[in-house]
């Protein structure tokens, strides 16, 4: 191979519409070869395993009239659900698999968002090289390509992105609008609020909440106006819900998914309400409460200032949030992933993601499609490795943020924000 080849083929790797690409190219001739469909009931395809048939099923409710917040509740804010209605309008009259090509479609271009909010936001923070190859190592990685298939969690991830990106360009107004509409569709793009806190001027923090929030509970006043009963669920079932593949599930007890049942249970409010498994031996307001603590020590501590303070800051949040919630979801990767790879740019920051990775999908679904014969229980020889799993995880993540702990805590001269 000559010089030339060699020049070349590195041209190659930092031309980005190429990766552009090769990126739309692979999610896509993958869903030609594995096409969704419903056959005797029965899901098969790239979605098989995720969510986008309960989507299907909540979207064909308005067949008979019925809109969501007004007939129906969502254990989710509004736009997941007015998502699912207007998709099974304009594509799920022909059957499940038009609108499961569609939905996947749309979150692959969340997706595609992402890749270029990685490499911007990598650039920005590592330079040019390193944000190209962090789009580079995004695009490889299996969880973001498989959620695009199984549920919206990529487009929360990209509201989330985006609130961090125009943070970090002080564009606060921008940010504040990303993070509103994020929260919109899952409350945890809110976490980036702590670091508004952190890193601006009270008064700059006080505009940027009231954007925010202050729009996020117009938006619910509006709803809980037309239906209360059906708008509460969206603020309150998630934390209603027994636990699940946390270490808490262990102590409770509770050896399944944190699913709420059948889509036509959704007409009924107070079946979201109802705990299916058993109580919290630890109760949910003692670890939101021992979570802010330690938030607030994090807060208090940080002395690194410079926009890597920024994400890192942000990413610790989100993760002590994920753990102290009850549950655990492996869709949540979709937030993690860019995030530990922006903070951790290195070969261990890479393989951290794919250790994590490893063991979230070892968990779900290589071993609760083992359980169908007892409901989605985990038992019997299923119990030690799934014990294993969620323990292996739960350190891991604990370690992750010891180490964003010390990113923050050190300071670094000369780069107060």
């Amino acid at each position: 191979m000559t010089q030339r080849d060699n020049l070349s083929l590195s041209g190659l790797l930092y031309d980005f519409r190429l990766l552009i690409i090769l990126f739309l190219a692979f999610r896509l001739l993958t869903l030609m070869i594995y096409q969704p469909i419903l056959s005797s009931g029965i899901e098969r395809g790239a979605t098989a395993g995720g969510d986008f048939f309960y989507y299907f099923q909540l979207g064909s409710f308005v067949q008979q009239g019925d809109l969501p917040f007004r007939d129906w509740w969502s254990e989710f804010p509004p736009i997941p659900s007015i998502l699912n209605t207007a998709v099974y309008v304009l594509f799920g009259g022909n059957g499940y698999t038009p609108f499961a090509i569609m939905y996947g479609a749309i979150m692959t271009l969340f997706d595609l968002g992402n890749l270029v909010l990685m490499r911007q936001i990598g650039t920005r923070l590592h330079g040019a090289a390193n944000g190209m190859a962090l789009a580079w190592i995004y695009a490889l990685s299996l969880a973001p390509a498989v959620f695009i298939w199984w549920n919206f969690e990529p487009m929360v991830a990209f509201f989330l992105l985006s609130a961090l990106w125009a943070f970090l360009n002080r564009r606060d107004g921008r940010s504040a609008v990303y993070t509103l509409i994020g929260a919109l569709t899952k409350f945890t793009p809110a976490v980036i609020l702590g670091a508004i806190w952190r890193y601006r001027p009270p008064g700059k923090a006080l505009r940027y909440s009231l954007i925010s929030v202050g729009g996020f509970a117009l938006i619910y006043a509006l709803l809980f106006a037309q239906n209360a009963a059906m708008t509460a669920p969206s603020l309150t079932a998630q934390f209603n819900k027994a636990s699940y593949q946390t270490v808490w599930a262990l102590l409770d007890g509770n050896y399944t998914t944190g699913n709420f049942g059948a889509a036509t249970e959704r007409f009924d409010p107070a079946n979201a309400y109802r705990l299916n498994g058993s109580p919290a031996v630890i109760p949910g307001v003692a670890r939101l409460g021992a979570a802010a603590l330690i938030g607030a020590f994090i807060f208090w501590r940080t002395k690194r200032m410079d926009d890597k303070g920024i994400v890192a800051f942000t990413t610790i949040t989100l993760l002590i949030f994920f753990l102290q919630a009850q549950g655990w979801s492996p869709q949540w990767l979709a937030q993690i992933v860019p995030l530990l790879l922006l903070c951790f740019p290195t070969r261990n920051g890479v393989l951290i993601v794919v250790l994590l990775s490893a063991i979230v999908f070892a968990e779900y679904p290589f071993l609760f499609l083992r359980t169908g014969d007892t409901g989605g229980r985990v038992s019997g020889a299923l119990l030690t490795p799934f014990v294993a799993l969620v323990v292996a995880r739960t350190l891991l993540l604990v370690g992750v943020c010891v180490a964003l702990f010390r990113r923050l805590t050190r300071e670094v001269p000369g780069t107060e924000y």
